[in-house]
């Protein structure tokens, strides 16, 4: 997990309530190595035509999207399946946070697990925000998690971030919670050495 404490980036908005994960990442793309990155299947289907060729009007094919490590999305991003490779998709496509009203609740702790950060705002100002990106698409947002909040553009002020305490502690340092096991190993091999110390036969 890439560590996250502090990103201010350009913001794309995605519109489209409920955006299952299989729009953000098809099934028949999940079989694929992940080594090879997946973000070649973000918004797969619906950013390209009936042809297949990448839609210029989708918001993530626009000149300059691809420098964007925001996106703003709306209601229940992220709902349906449990697919991870949804996260994987939207990670490796470089995207550190999402802003929505509300996420998935199953695809909100994926990305939790992967240091995606899931800003939740009233919808309100998700809206006000996604009317000031259509009229100022070079705006940036700051999502800081070290301090606790984010901060908007024209004049939509600053908000708390609230996350998990674990989630929050492990984002920050950039560990998955095998990465974070594997910082006690000291701590465990000592334990199994005074275990079997004490009860020889578990060695055997």
């Amino acid at each position: 997990m890439k560590a996250f404490t502090r990103e201010t980036s350009t913001v794309v908005f995605v519109p489209g309530m409920n955006c299952d994960t299989d729009q953000i990442i098809p099934a028949r793309f999940i079989k694929a190595d992940r080594a090879e990155g997946y973000d070649k299947f973000l918004f797969h289907d619906i950013r390209r035509d009936a042809t297949g060729t990448l839609d210029p009007d989708f918001p993530l094919n626009r000149p300059g999207a691809d420098k964007a490590r925001i996106l703003l999305v709306e209601d229940n991003f992220g709902c349906g399946s449990s697919r991870e490779g949804a996260v994987y998709a939207l990670v490796d496509a470089g995207i550190r946070a999402l802003i929505a009203p509300v996420f998935g609740d199953i695809f909100f702790n994926n990305a939790l697990k992967n240091g995606l950060v899931p800003v939740r705002l009233p919808r309100p100002l998700c809206e006000a925000l996604a009317a000031h990106l259509a009229d100022h698409p070079e705006a940036q947002v700051t999502v800081d998690l070290a301090v606790g909040q984010v901060v908007l553009p024209g004049g939509l002020g600053s908000h708390p971030l609230v996350l998990d305490a674990f989630a929050r502690d492990c984002i920050l340092r950039g560990l998955d919670e095998i990465e974070l096991t594997l910082t006690h190993m000291d701590k465990i091999r000592a334990f199994e050495a005074a275990r079997i110390a004490a009860n020889p036969w578990l060695g055997r």
